[in-house]
């Protein structure tokens, strides 16, 4: 996040809209034709006043009802915040730095868009602090049995999948010029690569899902993710049998 976005959106600065007490009324649709009007409106304009005041009159409401929407339905609850008010103020900031990537023209619709991409980013985040709530568990509550041998094991494997992934990812940032020739390619294999360094997290995707994070990052269609994944699998099993063999890759 830049500082130019956490100066405009101060927590502080735009405070989360009040409940009103009394009767209970019908819901209200808070994501309207207005905010796809608002944010075409946004992304066409080139004068940054103009856009700071459609995104705070017209787009920060419905980016904040969503953001506490996803919280909720999902249950992302593992924060390193301590109120939820500023998770829901990290994931509007997030959304703001997603605005230029969205394109309306292509027919998707903003409340779609913004809802995958917000669970997405709330799944990396929440699976995270997750880890990190589980690494700080006291380790005497470990079961003193066969079960801390068959951890020790598991540990070793854990420790030579990581250094053979190492050499992976310096592989394709050395050869990725060399094996696609095309720059949508690249900006899929690049991507792919990225999420082998950042790895810890890649264990809480499924399939379609990492698909639609990676088309996110690169904005390329699926056929083309499907065929760079192909051709890096059979790099992966074909330097995996070279680190088997001789405990290390040659880059």
């Amino acid at each position: 996040m830049t500082n130019q976005t956490k100066i405009k959106l101060d927590a502080n600065s735009i405070p989360p809209p009040k409940k009103k007490r009394g009767r209970k009324r019908t819901k209200k649709r808070y994501f309207t034709e207005d905010t796809d009007a608002a944010i075409a409106e946004y992304l066409a304009s080139e004068n940054q006043d103009q856009r700071d005041y459609i995104f705070k009159h017209r787009i920060y409401y419905p980016f904040y009802k969503l953001a506490e929407n996803l919280i909720h339905t999902f249950k992302f609850y593992y924060t390193e915040v301590d109120n939820l008010e500023d998770l829901k103020h990290e994931v509007v900031c997030f959304f703001l730095e997603k605005l230029d990537y969205f394109k309306p023209e292509k027919g998707t619709k903003a409340f779609s868009y913004f809802s995958i991409v917000g669970k997405n980013y709330l799944i990396l985040y929440n699976n995270n602090n997750y880890k990190k709530k589980k690494i700080t568990t006291d380790v005497m509550a470990a079961d003193e049995d066969d079960g801390v041998i068959h951890q020790l094991g598991r540990d070793k494997r854990k420790k030579e999948l990581k250094d053979f992934i190492d050499f992976f990812t310096e592989y394709i940032d050395k050869h990725m010029f060399t094996m696609f020739k095309k720059d949508k390619d690249r900006k899929v294999c690049d991507a792919i690569n990225q999420l082998f360094v950042r790895r810890e997290n890649l264990e809480i995707f499924n399939k379609k899902a990492l698909y639609i994070y990676i088309r996110e990052m690169t904005n390329v269609d699926t056929p083309v993710i499907t065929k760079v994944t192909k051709i890096l699998k059979k790099l992966y099993k074909k330097l995996h049998q070279e680190f088997i063999k001789t405990g290390y890759v040659r880059i």
